[in-house]
């Protein structure tokens, strides 16, 4: 059996449980100082601290001495939109000089543009370009991650990105979670249609990509102008019966029920939120859903920030945070950043960054039982950071503080 022993580490902060955290439990991180984790076959085996080592800790195959720097849990990036084609960077000066969405739009510009281009790159473009997306998210400390696809919107190219996941996460170090969105954006020749574009991934596409095991999860942009609430419930009823999980994209401009919807049918999460109000957070605290919270867009965007505060204080909501990766709205995969955001726009406390980045996120994609916490007999996932405490990764910006990326029990970055 191959075993692994990272020993002095200065501290070793973690979640605790398998279950998402809420209200002050959010904020509660297992310290432990002067620890050591032994991972034998990829699994935690066994955890000492004050010093102490692991019984079979003579007989590792491999050491690593973390110099008394922190280490916690891999990290856990719950929300992207990570598999497209082309850039948008040429938008930037059209939105320099005054053009909004709508105009970027009507240039054949915005979401049209990627959709143009995800139908038009091959197989082996999107794996390779994807490929190297996770690279740079693992280096950043992130070892789970979810993605969506959503830039096909037909059922041909919606399947290729989801067979093109796939064969990332049988190749690739990073556990990859599949979400199919094909109701992400209504095109123009749906405009007027959406009740038949809903009804078309109700009998065909889920179907087909259900009976093809491509993705876990499903997802849907209910928001003025996109999707409504009738049509999500339907959508997303329907999905639920094929046996996905659901999640859904709710309140990112207005707040015309995406949140309550959520909660509703107790959606595993709901993302965005910026704009949620009252009834939306009382109807996913009463529904167990977590706030896939995206500070990145915001920040990219210039909009408001969610209440994330009142989340957590006054709702008890199980709050996570993610990137939101994608090519118009959010173009960085850099998890550490949304935790430096987290820091200074949520008025977070380091340990419910954390968690949010860690426990929650686990949750939110099916895998808390098996990472999220740095517990025995959970997956070996971890990061040796360069730095002594969690306070100094949430204070540090700009820089990568990932000195040591764990996977499995191997050294991945």
């Amino acid at each position: 059996m191959a075993s692994l022993l990272i020993k002095n580490i200065g501290i070793l902060q973690t979640p605790v449980g398998s279950y998402s955290h809420r209200g002050k439990e959010q904020g509660e991180n297992l310290k432990l100082k002067n620890a050591a984790i032994l991972i034998r076959d990829g699994i935690i085996a066994e955890i000492t601290a004050d010093g102490a080592l692991p019984e079979d800790a003579s007989e590792a195959d491999e050491i690593i001495d973390a110099e008394g720097k922190l280490v916690t849990p891999g990290l856990v990036e719950g929300h992207t939109h990570m598999i497209f084609g082309g850039y948008r960077q040429n938008e930037i000066p059209l939105k320099l000089k005054g053009a909004g969405y709508l105009d970027i739009l009507r240039a054949g510009g915005g979401i049209l543009d990627t959709v143009t281009k995800t139908r038009a790159a091959g197989f082996d473009e999107l794996y390779d370009k994807t490929e190297g997306f996770l690279d740079e998210m693992m280096s950043l400390g992130v070892t789970t991650c979810e993605a969506k696809s959503g830039y096909g919107i037909d059922l041909e190219t919606e399947v290729k990105l989801l067979e093109v996941l796939k064969k990332l996460n049988e190749d690739h170090p990073m556990d990859i979670v599949s979400t199919f969105m094909p109701a992400h954006v209504v095109l123009e020749d749906w405009k007027g249609r959406e009740d038949e574009f809903i009804q078309l991934c109700i009998d065909e596409m889920m179907p087909y990509v259900k009976e093809r095991n491509l993705a876990e999860f499903i997802d849907i942009f209910t928001e003025d102008s996109v999707f409504n609430v009738e049509q999500s419930r339907k959508y997303l009823e329907a999905a639920r019966e094929l046996g996905f999980g659901l999640k859904i994209h709710a309140d990112e401009i207005e707040a015309i029920g995406g949140s309550v919807l959520a909660g509703e049918m107790k959606a595993t999460s709901a993302e965005h939120l910026i704009v949620i109000d009252e009834a939306g957070m009382e109807a996913m605290a009463k529904g167990g859903t977590t706030a896939m919270c995206l500070p990145g867009t915001s920040f990219y965007l210039g909009a408001t920030f969610a209440p994330v505060r009142r989340m957590i204080d006054e709702y008890k909501i199980p709050v996570a945070m993610a990137s939101d990766f994608n090519p118009g709205s959010c173009p960085s995969l850099n998890l550490q950043f949304v935790m430096n955001l987290g820091y200074l726009k949520y008025r977070m406390m380091p340990e419910e960054i954390l968690t949010a980045v860690t426990i929650n996120p686990a949750c939110a994609v099916n895998r808390g039982d098996v990472v999220g916490t740095l517990e025995a007999g959970k997956q070996g996932d971890l990061v040796i950071w360069n730095a002594e405490n969690l306070e100094m990764l949430c204070y540090r910006f700009g820089s990568n503080l990932a000195e040591t990326v764990i996977k499995k029990g191997m050294v991945v970055a």
